[in-house]
């Protein structure tokens, strides 16, 4: 059987009632919610969405539709980048398909969404048209602040590209297929947001830094500290471990200390194995790995974590 993931990440972490009814339109499609991260001061959910290719990309219709029925742009503010009201959706390959063909399944949500939704699309990823729009980053920048004049110097692959109000309301999406992505983020002993900042311009790969790591610094009211936010694009060029260890010693060299681990959404199982067996490299023991990783990474810093409900195949049953 084909399994494909999608994970949305919508622009809205603060009020429950609306996140929880994006959730049930994507529910509806019978798509299973592997799982959901909402967070206030980014004011942002991430979902995970895993089935067969037709029953994911319906879901995620579903769910996009929602959000833009319940999420006014107009409004939103949060720490965290963003184009519009389902900010970007991508399906990721599990099991049975290649990444060719997921893109494939992509294109058609895309156009989908575009067509019927009336919300500009922009490709990324697997499915970019344009070489500098494979970076997400580089879609996003202005965020949705600028997105008015961004139609129209950047048009989107799909969808209008004049600003009216119905795109206000909206923005845009971001659609493609990629492989497994972690997004990890580490608190800080300190709520001097530049420190974050200046550790993130370390780890980014694009300042030469670490080998697949995009990473932003910012302060989160919540938790009472700075964090160092980074999306892991291949964790088979940088393990989680190395991006852990890098990033605890730039905050010594700064006076601070790393105090806290985050994952938001599922991880691999061979991620956290290979995070594990960097602390642990006689070990053979898989269950034993996975649980030295989550305690090395301080993965209960902030909330319980529990291996069988954050590794995907565990959730997945696979």
């Amino acid at each position: 059987m084909q399994i494909v993931e999608a994970v949305p990440n919508i622009s809205e972490g603060k009020n429950a009632s609306i996140v929880n009814r994006v959730r049930a339109a994507a529910e509806e499609a019978g798509v299973r919610v592997l799982h959901l991260d909402s967070n206030a001061n980014a004011n942002r959910t991430v979902l995970t969405l895993a089935g067969t290719p037709p029953v994911v990309t319906e879901g995620a219709f579903r769910l996009i539709r929602a959000a833009a029925e319940w999420i006014d742009m107009r409004w939103q503010h949060g720490v965290h980048p963003r184009l519009g009201a389902t900010d970007v959706c991508p399906l990721v390959p599990v099991r049975g398909i290649s990444l060719a063909e997921t893109a494939d399944w992509a294109d058609r949500l895309a156009r989908r969404v575009a067509e019927e939704l009336h919300i500009p699309v922009y490709l990324y990823e697997q499915n970019a048209c344009r070489p500098s729009c494979a970076d997400l980053s580089f879609i996003r920048r202005g965020e949705y602040e600028q997105l008015v004049t961004k139609l129209r110097a950047l048009p989107p692959d799909y969808g209008p590209q004049e600003w009216n109000e119905h795109t206000a309301r909206t923005g845009a999406s971001v659609i493609g297929a990629r492989q497994f992505l972690i997004a990890f983020n580490m608190s800080l002993d300190t709520r001097d947001v530049v420190i974050a900042r200046q550790i993130a311009a370390k780890l980014r790969e694009k300042n030469g830094g670490l080998k697949a790591v995009k990473a932003i610094g910012w302060y989160m009211a919540d938790y009472g500290c700075a964090q160092v936010s980074c999306n892991l694009t291949d964790y088979t060029q940088t393990s989680l471990a190395v991006l852990f260890e890098t990033c605890r010693r730039e905050a010594a060299a700064r006076g601070t200390r790393v105090t806290a681990g985050e994952l938001i959404g599922l991880i691999p199982q061979k991620a956290l194995v290979e995070a594990g067996r960097w602390y642990a490299p006689q070990e053979k023991d898989v269950s034993a790995l996975m649980q030295t990783a989550a305690e090395k990474l301080l993965l209960d810093g902030i909330r319980p974590f529990q291996v069988r409900e954050r590794v995907l195949e565990y959730v997945l049953g696979l």
